[in-house]
């Protein structure tokens, strides 16, 4: 019996093993879950420092009405532009229930239809807005530098290339990205001259330094869908027809709103 001792320490150290590879595979799963648009130390809110009040752009998210979900219901083919989906719940289309073997087709134009977000990346140093510097060169003590805007500085994003009906896809890109980065994102951010931060930077004797403020932005890009799109009725039918789709890629620069970003140098 003795010689079968060396099986229990064996089923012991197999039960160790057990418990600590799924441990080492949790812990690598939650890095993997580390989120890639937190906002870094280095940049800074100024929503209630900025002397200009920046509108919120806040894009209205349209439901389809009863009418539109009921035209879209049998379409493989997403919808999601919104000025599309606005128009279609202001469409009234009412065919008469004996209106047997009526038939018709009606053209409502070319439109982008959805959006696919393929990459949405931050630059927090999209556009650099200011420049503070103390030199204390010939100084024996030790000076204090902050931020404060020297002048008004307006940031503008915008799509990277031509494409038909570009407010419609900037609408559907923002939608897309606020989704995702959770950013209070708008293509127009305006930082008001005198802004300041209590953000304090030592500049040490004999030194000169300079703190560089960036406003921050995500570029995005992704795959706009075209198509022609109809308005079928068959007798007391009525669905939508998407014809003739096309794809284009697309990418869009749209700055954080109320977001800057700094960075200290001294020599």
């Amino acid at each position: 019996m003795k010689k079968h001792h060396w099986l229990f320490p064996l089923s012991i150290i197999a039960l160790m093993f057990t418990f600590v590879f799924p441990i080492s595979s949790l812990g690598a799963e939650k890095e993997d879950k580390k989120d890639p648009y937190e906002i870094p130390s280095h940049v800074l809110n100024i929503s209630k420092d900025n002397t200009f009040p920046n509108s919120t752009e806040d894009q209205e998210v349209i439901e389809p009405s009863e009418l539109t979900k009921e035209l879209m219901d049998e379409l493989e083919m997403k919808i999601e532009n919104p000025v599309l989906i606005k128009m279609l719940n202001e469409t009234s289309l009412n065919p008469s229930p004996i209106a047997l073997g009526y038939r018709g087709m009606v053209y409502i134009g070319r439109w982008p239809l959805n959006y696919e977000s393929l990459e949405t990346t931050i630059n927090w140093e999209y556009q650099q807005i200011n420049s503070n510097e103390i030199n204390n060169t010939g100084g024996t003590e030790a000076q204090e530098l902050n931020y404060v805007q020297q002048e008004q500085k307006e940031i503008k994003g915008a799509l990277t290339n031509k494409i038909n009906n570009p407010d419609d896809v900037k609408k559907m890109m923002l939608l897309k990205s606020k989704e995702k980065t959770k950013l209070p994102l708008s293509y127009q951010t305006v930082i008001g001259k005198n802004t300041k931060k209590d953000n304090t930077y030592n500049v040490p004797a004999s030194k000169h330094a300079t703190l560089n403020s960036y406003a921050p932005a995500v570029n995005e890009k992704g795959q706009i869908t075209f198509g022609e799109v109809y308005i079928k009725l068959k007798g007391s039918k009525k669905s939508i027809v998407v014809k003739n789709v096309t794809k284009q890629g697309i990418g869009a620069w749209i700055p954080i709103q109320d977001h800057v970003s700094f960075s200290y140098n001294v020599k």
